[in-house]
């Protein structure tokens, strides 16, 4: 048996025996014995792990109901104990999983809708750091713009549909009762300036503008990249809205 004062051992078997690895625990026990309470412990874990999961998607909540949620999210952790000590951050695997998850056969479109709950989370629990405003840049002289780099907020978060996803999660982040999923590409931006987490459509131009800024392009490269691809994007514009939305917090 191990020594009793060999705390940190002790308390990583408790946690695997919490998750479903009794054995772990084997070293402290007596020969046959059961783990005493060890139901009550592992029901309240397992408990705890639905509410975070409920907490971080509320949109995939509200579509498809409590009790339905609450089934699938114990399946869900089940499979996928936690990794971190604090469940704030808990379930990122969620939206992947509910891809092979057979009840959500009927709803295709779920695992994008958790998808963007999960940018939602991720943006408000992202590093701090100042956001660039339309003043910042008026200082600028304009030719020397193009030939400087802008750095992303860590916060920001983007995502692209072929379907009008981001749509109908604002909708039903918003209480609409009727939810229809537009056949037009959308995309969505999330953005944490000081007021807190924002979120809005943005057109698909915008994400390639965002990626060639997160790959250190300057600002004229990341032109060129998004006119390459969106030959009817108006950049100029993109940029302007992207600056509206806190989405850069340096330049180079």
């Amino acid at each position: 048996m191990p020594a009793l004062n060999d705390l940190a051992a002790f308390q990583d078997a408790f946690a695997g025996a919490l998750i479903g690895e009794p054995t772990k625990l084997t070293p402290w026990l007596a020969p046959d014995e059961t783990p005493p309470g060890l139901a009550v412990y592992r029901g309240s874990t397992t408990s705890g792990m639905i509410d975070a999961l409920e907490a971080n998607y509320p949109t995939v909540l509200q579509i498809v109901g409590r009790d339905w949620f609450r089934a699938a999210a114990g399946r869900f952790a089940a499979e996928h104990p936690p990794t971190e000590p604090s469940l704030l951050a808990y379930g990122a695997a969620f939206g992947a999983w509910l891809e092979h998850f057979a009840p959500s056969a009927d709803l295709p479109y779920l695992p994008g809708i958790a998808r963007l709950d999960r940018l939602w989370t991720e943006a408000l629990f992202a590093a701090d750091a100042p956001v660039l405003n339309a003043c910042d840049f008026a200082a600028i002289p304009p030719a020397r713009l193009p030939f400087l780099r802008v750095c992303v907020h860590p916060a920001v978060r983007w995502a692209v549909f072929d379907q009008g996803l981001p749509g109908l999660w604002l909708a039903s982040r918003a209480g609409d009762s009727e939810l229809e999923i537009e056949d037009t590409p959308q995309a969505m931006l999330v953005t944490r300036p000081a007021t807190g987490i924002e979120t809005r459509l943005i057109a698909p131009a915008a994400t390639t503008f965002l990626k060639a800024c997160v790959g250190g392009k300057h600002l004229h490269r990341a032109t060129a990249d998004t006119l390459a691809r969106h030959t009817e994007a108006e950049v100029s514009r993109i940029f302007a809205g992207l600056i509206g939305a806190g989405a850069f917090t340096a330049l180079r």
